[in-house]
């Protein structure tokens, strides 16, 4: 009797041998976290980390039942660590930091000063990352427009600009372009290939919400005194800047580093500069903590909810998952051969599909695995996605950034923010109410971005 290897369990995951019923837990996480706040608002928000378990053992034992032991073990490894733990740590480091930041002094939430905190939380998302921005600017932000009435579409909008699109000229902090960086794609490149569908897309929305925000302000019955601030501003907990430098250097020197030292597990390799990224990661939240004087959190409103409902929901969602990603991987051998095969006319890729399928399913699934996915069924060779294929290669890397705001779920900071804001007493829209927001306002920016660049 031949006793299986971890090799052989990782191999056994084969997407072409996974019935499609294994992605229904999938589909149940996902509406649970859309209906669950909307029908069972006081369980959920005690629960939900139940409902989280259930779906994930759902996934697990079909898994498990389907594919074997060895499969379902080799499968929750690989996802856990090559995709959860770096992505819960990195939030991990820069939640904690950025909450340390405490900007003193109340903004007047008036559309210009609203304006401007989104244009300079889009830029800087590029320099600390989509989550360090976003931690940094949303208190500040609820607190100058707290006196308005309508105020929802102001934090919608921060997780268009700011949570997602915002970031995309850069890996730093960005998980799916992370993942194109640590495959071979060049630091610069998104930069120098992305720039203008990013001042193109960041421009139109930012002019959009200038006109959505004035429309409210001048409805409203008590309109804020003209002005930019109350009180003089104030930027406090410097520190913790210093800290994200060091969350940023540990991130990009884990791709620039690599000595092909590891360990396996359950037939993952875990690499030495992943591991150590890592740590520092954990270093870097843990001395934030230290170091950050705790009435200053308290200022700045710190709490743990937010990155525990995180935590535990994408625990649930990266291992219910695993099926879906197998099967997606086997391409045209997989379930989901007729999706698959539209991708390419006569052998040659056809990008504006790329864009909408990519970043259909990153509104859905973390835009990280599938990134990555989409990358491997255009050949996976950074220098030909550089080369000959870089307009496919833009098409995967827009679709998983920018369709990201799709939904609460489509990137972490977008749920992180949508949880603050929920606690800080704003009306925010649900799952589906938000998704009405991100198809009227996005769907016909995108469709621009397919027609001028794409196509």
């Amino acid at each position: 009797m031949t006793t299986a290897t971890p090799a052989m369990a990782w191999e056994a995951l084969d997407g072409t041998r996974l019935p499609w019923p294994l992605a229904l837990p999938f589909a149940g996480i996902l509406l649970s976290i859309a209906l669950g706040p909307l029908a069972v608002k006081e369980w959920w928000h005690i629960h939900y980390e139940k409902a989280a378990g259930f779906w994930a053992i759902l996934a697990l034992g079909g898994l498990t039942a389907v594919a074997g032991l060895p499969a379902a073990a080799a499968g929750f490894v690989h996802s856990m660590a090559l995709a959860y733990l770096p992505f819960i740590l990195m939030l991990f480091a820069f939640y904690i930091a950025a909450g340390g930041i405490a900007v003193e002094g109340k903004l007047n939430g008036s559309p210009m000063v609203n304006t401007m905190i989104l244009a300079f939380g889009a830029a800087i998302a590029n320099i600390i990352g989509t989550t360090g921005a976003s931690m940094i600017l949303i208190r500040p932000l609820i607190r100058a427009n707290s006196a308005r009435p309508f105020n929802a579409h102001v934090v919608v909008f921060f997780i268009f600009l700011v949570s997602t699109i915002g970031g995309v000229l850069t890996p730093l902090c960005n998980p799916p372009l992370f993942l194109g960086y640590l495959h071979g794609i060049d630091f610069f490149w998104t930069a120098h290939a992305l720039w203008t569908q990013a001042l193109f897309t960041v421009g139109i929305l930012l002019v959009i919400f200038f006109l959505v925000d004035s429309y409210f302000y001048w409805r409203e019955e008590s309109i804020p005194p003209a002005g930019t601030a109350s009180g003089k501003l104030r930027v406090r907990g410097l520190a913790n800047i210093g800290l994200m430098g060091i969350a940023v250097l540990g991130i990009v020197a884990s791709g620039l580093w690599r000595p092909g030292i590891g360990f396996e597990v359950l037939g993952t390799r875990i690499e030495l500069q992943n591991l150590i990224r890592e740590l520092i990661m954990v270093f870097v939240g843990l001395a934030s903590l230290r170091v950050t004087n705790p009435r200053l959190r308290a200022a700045n409103g710190f709490e743990w909810e937010p990155i525990r409902e995180v935590s535990y929901l994408f625990a649930g969602i990266f291992i219910c998952i695993i099926p879906v990603m197998a099967m997606l991987e086997a391409g045209a051998k997989g379930p989901f051969s007729a999706a698959i095969n539209v991708l390419a006319r006569g052998g040659t890729p056809d990008n504006a599909v790329y864009f909408w399928a990519t970043g259909i399913l990153s509104s859905f699934l973390d835009n990280a695995p599938t990134y990555l996915v989409f990358f491997q069924l255009a050949g996976g060779d950074p220098v030909a996605l550089m080369g000959p294929l870089a307009k496919t290669l833009t098409a995967i890397s827009l679709g998983a950034v920018f369709m990201g705001a799709n939904t609460y779920i489509g990137n972490a900071p977008n749920f992180m923010v949508y949880a603050i804001a929920r606690r800080a007493g704003v009306n925010m829209p649900g799952f589906f109410r938000y998704m009405i927001w991100s198809g009227a306002i996005l769907f016909p920016i995108f469709a621009a971005v397919t027609w001028l660049f794409l196509i």
